[in-house]
């Protein structure tokens, strides 16, 4: 996909009326607009980085590609953009329909029992197509419409020629967990049986 340039006019217009869904020290970074789509903003932090020659926002793109490609549900990138502020670029993009599993979680007589297989059978795919998403949690999984399983916020993520080995399976596991426990969930959620079921399969 061809970066187009987006006029500091443009953008603001852009913009106008969007809710922030996501800021750090440097400002916004992901926008929900007017009109349902989101942009989603990438700063090169440091002068000179891989992400030079190579940014951020092209390895989210290559990625929502990629596992378009390997059928996995996820956004859809409608545009790539230049920003006028120099080391910044912008990805115009449809949203996943559906809701993460954080949010489906919170609800009322919900039960990990019930979606554990589902999730055991994502991460367990995952794995066997070569896709190591260090960012796996229930915040960066969606439940669909049509009660499919899919990603979102892929930027952070490598692709391999094959099933991933045991080492990073664990890790991934181990990423995963840190979450749960970071989230104060490690009295709901069923972790063990998660890593004996995706570690059993």
């Amino acid at each position: 996909m061809q970066c187009s340039r987006l006029p500091q006019v443009a953008l603001d217009q852009m913009i106008e009326g969007a809710r922030i869904l996501e800021a750090d020290g440097f400002g916004p970074k992901v926008y929900l607009l007017q009109d349902g789509n989101m942009l989603k903003v990438f700063r090169r932090k440091r002068l000179f980085s891989s992400a030079l020659f190579r940014p951020y926002s092209k390895r989210f793109i290559d990625n929502v590609a990629k596992l378009q490609t390997r059928g996995v549900p996820t956004l859809q990138v409608l545009r790539f953009h230049r920003l006028p502020a120099p080391g910044m670029t912008a990805v115009l993009y449809r949203p996943l329909a559906g809701e993460t599993l954080r949010q489906i979680s919170e609800k009322q007589g919900f039960d990990w029992q019930q979606v554990l297989p589902a999730l055991t059978g994502l991460i367990h795919r995952l794995h066997q197509s070569g896709i190591y998403f260090r960012s796996l949690h229930l915040g960066n999984i969606v439940v669909t419409p049509d009660n499919q399983m899919g990603l979102i916020d892929v930027a952070d993520m490598r692709f391999f020629r094959g099933p991933l080995p045991k080492h990073l399976v664990k890790r991934n596991l181990q990423h995963f967990a840190r979450y749960i426990a970071r989230e104060k969930l490690n009295d709901t959620f069923p972790m063990q049986a998660l890593e004996r079921a995706v570690l059993a399969s």
